[in-house]
């Protein structure tokens, strides 16, 4: 399977502009810039992408994870914050609120900690990952 994007850019670097398409049209001529990605254009930016792709890839990991254990999730609500300092992406912090009944809070913790490692966005990613999480509450 190969996934495509496409970024098109304009202009320098501080003045310049650009969109993002998806294959899939999901982002389609999507609009990102120095504005979006340092200070709070109306757009949107690579980091914030890498933080919906590793949320998005961690729930349905954490959702197969619980299923194969034979406790289904009712929902994953999961929020990454990535961390970009100094030039560099430095720490993807997952914040984890799941309803899942039935499940041990031992289970639990070993069925995150899986999805953590090996969601493939995580392996992806060359930097520190951190999970918090909430179970029913």
């Amino acid at each position: 399977m190969i996934r495509k994007a496409t970024a098109v850019w304009n202009g320098s670097g501080k003045e310049g502009k650009g969109h993002l398409t998806t294959a899939s049209t999901v982002l389609d001529k999507t609009q990102y810039s120095f504005n979006t990605r340092f200070e709070d254009g109306v757009g949107t930016n690579p980091e914030e992408l890498i933080a919906a792709a590793h949320a998005g890839c961690f729930a349905m990991k954490l959702s197969f994870n619980l299923s194969g254990v034979n406790f289904p999730p009712k929902e994953l609500d999961v929020t990454s914050n990535i961390t970009f300092e100094d030039g560099s992406l430095k720490k993807s912090h997952l914040v984890l609120k799941a309803q899942v009944d039935g499940i041990s809070e031992e289970e639990f913790a070993k069925q995150v900690k899986d999805a953590e490692e090996n969601c493939p966005i995580s392996k992806a990613l060359n930097m520190e990952i951190s999970v918090e999480y909430t179970l029913n509450g």
